[in-house]
């Protein structure tokens, strides 16, 4: 097939479709959709950091973020605590609950990392991340450029 015919974006966001498919499956029995799971993720790797610190972190804006919050708190998984430094900010927190189930989330996101990276090479997989994070690089500069 042409060059000019194949488009980077629309691949893409077939992978991002099957992904989005992938995760509601799987994480279905835990009440978590796969909007919540970055968040989640996020948190167990670094408990106690602000909503705010997570939408810039994340690129995610800070309503989307919010409302995943929310959801996490409502199912038990976190908290949200007022910072004692600034009383208008929240510190968000993971539960026991969210402790527990974090080796079956992390089972679940390396099974699709798994299906992606499915008869690559060693090889194809570090120049595959190599070229996504130089697009992920491309995409900010370009695009917080014309925000500025």
């Amino acid at each position: 097939m042409k060059r000019e015919q194949e488009s980077i974006g629309k691949w893409i966001s077939i992978i991002h479709r099957y992904g989005k498919v992938y995760f509601e499956k799987e994480l279905k029995p835990y009440n978590i959709g796969s909007g919540q799971i970055i968040f989640l993720m996020m948190l167990l790797k670094k408990d106690g950091i602000s909503q705010e610190f997570m939408a810039e972190h994340l690129k995610i804006d800070k309503g989307t973020t919010a409302r995943a919050i929310k959801k996490l708190e409502k199912e038990g998984y976190v908290i949200r605590k007022v910072d004692p430094e600034d009383k208008r900010a929240y510190k968000v927190y993971t539960t026991e609950k969210a402790v527990s189930i974090k080796p079956k989330i992390k089972k679940i996101l390396s099974g699709f990392t798994e299906i992606l990276e499915d008869s690559f090479t060693e090889e194809e997989k570090e120049l595959l991340l190599k070229l996504l994070k130089k697009m992920a690089e491309n995409a900010a500069m370009k695009i917080k450029g014309k925000e500025d």
